[in-house]
């Protein structure tokens, strides 16, 4: 590959040396162009290599922008159950160029199920945390099927090929732009050409569903779930990927021995802060750090521990939501030994159960109301 250079202000900076790779094999071809797999024998490393060559010369500008827009997208992800990106090579007068990318050594999903089905619960998960964190990074994949999830011989599963991703920065974002020949039944929004998270939610469900019935799994441990997920009707869908992992991880709250005086401390908890807060801006994010949480709820309770109430209540909602929301102002604020309780529940548990605990309290938060920005508060709360 040829040297590149490197544009910072004014200054170019050229790399002299090229790095040498050795071809081992090609993988594929198809309309955009070739796949190989390189050795970096200096460093004992394989890398995919996909190269920009596409077939039909009169789509090779739209081919083009569309090779760049997947590696902007690449760029922006890492997540273990995300391919990853390490390089890129671009001659836009030429318009090809090449991505170097993480080498996922495995089979796609359907066939390892076929060979592990006992797996296929722990590939659900991996598979709905892979596509929850596109989500959370606004990435819609749009071409969701077994052939673009890969499971490495370790278990780990990876979803790749984000050649017809799109970043989403607004409404019009969801406009479906591009058909495909699904594989499936395509779900009720696309009559009204809308394409975004909750749709890619139906496929994953829907590929699950057609992997757990033609593999015959019994043993599938989210079956409640994957049926919310598989709604052709977007309004009896679950909404989001963050929503589907809520619901994993209170499904298991059955594996775990809580005891009486653990679940009647969160109840407490959760009661006494879930009816100070009104609303909560859309925008609103969750704390999702265990860690973090535990930290910033200590460093609270310092701040009050000498109370019978919490003077602020904000001082214990921020623990858990990122952004905007309104809350009571004169209304009997949380008691101090509640909030100590809490603190300690959660700092004494597994990291398992830490997840299992947070994901009810965010089930308790989803049933506030939500609102746009614009709204105008009420005399009754303030806005923090």
């Amino acid at each position: 590959m040829a040297a590149s250079t490197l544009s910072a202000s004014r200054i170019n900076l050229k790399f002299l040396r090229n790095r040498d790779y050795q071809l081992v094999r090609e993988l594929g071809s198809g309309a955009c162009g070739r796949t190989v797999l390189l050795l970096d024998d200096t460093i004992d490393e394989h890398f995919v290599c996909k190269k920009f060559s596409p077939l039909a010369e009169s789509q090779r500008k739209e081919l083009f922008d569309g090779f760049v827009r997947e590696i902007k997208l690449l760029h922006k992800l890492h997540h273990e159950n995300v391919v990853r990106v390490f390089n890129h090579y671009l001659y836009p007068e030429q318009l090809t160029g090449y991505i170097l990318m993480e080498y996922v050594d495995g089979l796609d999903v359907g066939d390892y199920i076929k060979a592990n089905p006992e797996q296929t619960n722990g590939l659900f998960v991996q598979a709905v945390a892979g596509f929850a964190h596109l989500e959370s990074r606004g990435v819609l994949h749009r071409d969701i099927r077994q052939t673009n999830i890969l499971v490495r011989a370790d278990g780990t599963l990876k979803v790749i090929d984000l050649g017809f991703g799109k970043r989403v920065q607004g409404a019009e974002d969801f406009d479906k732009s591009i058909s495909l020949n699904w594989w499936c039944e395509t779900p009720d929004e696309f009559a009204q050409s809308r394409y975004d998270f909750t749709s890619e939610v139906y496929f994953v469900g829907k590929l699950f569903a057609k992997l757990i019935g033609d593999n015959e799994v019994s043993h599938f441990s989210h079956l409640q779930t994957l049926g919310r997920m598989c709604q052709r009707d977007p309004q009896a869908r679950i909404a989001s990927f963050a929503e589907v992992e809520r619901e994993i991880r209170s499904n298991k709250l059955v594996d775990f021995d809580f005891t009486e005086h653990e679940r009647l401390v969160y109840r407490q908890f959760a009661e006494a802060v879930c009816s100070q807060i009104t609303k909560i801006e859309k925008g609103a994010k969750y704390v999702a750090d265990a860690g973090r949480i535990i930290r910033q709820l200590s460093e609270a309770h310092r701040c009050f521990m000498l109370e019978e109430r919490v003077p602020d209540t904000a001082l214990v909602i921020r623990c858990f939501l990122d952004g905007t929301y309104y809350y009571f102002k004169d209304k009997e604020s949380v008691p101090v030994d509640c909030v100590r309780s809490f603190a300690a529940l959660l700092s004494a548990a597994t990291e398992e159960k830490r997840r299992i605990i947070i994901a009810n309290l965010q089930t308790r938060l989803d049933r506030i109301h939500r609102y746009e920005p614009a709204i105008v508060p009420s005399d009754d709360d303030i806005p923090f």
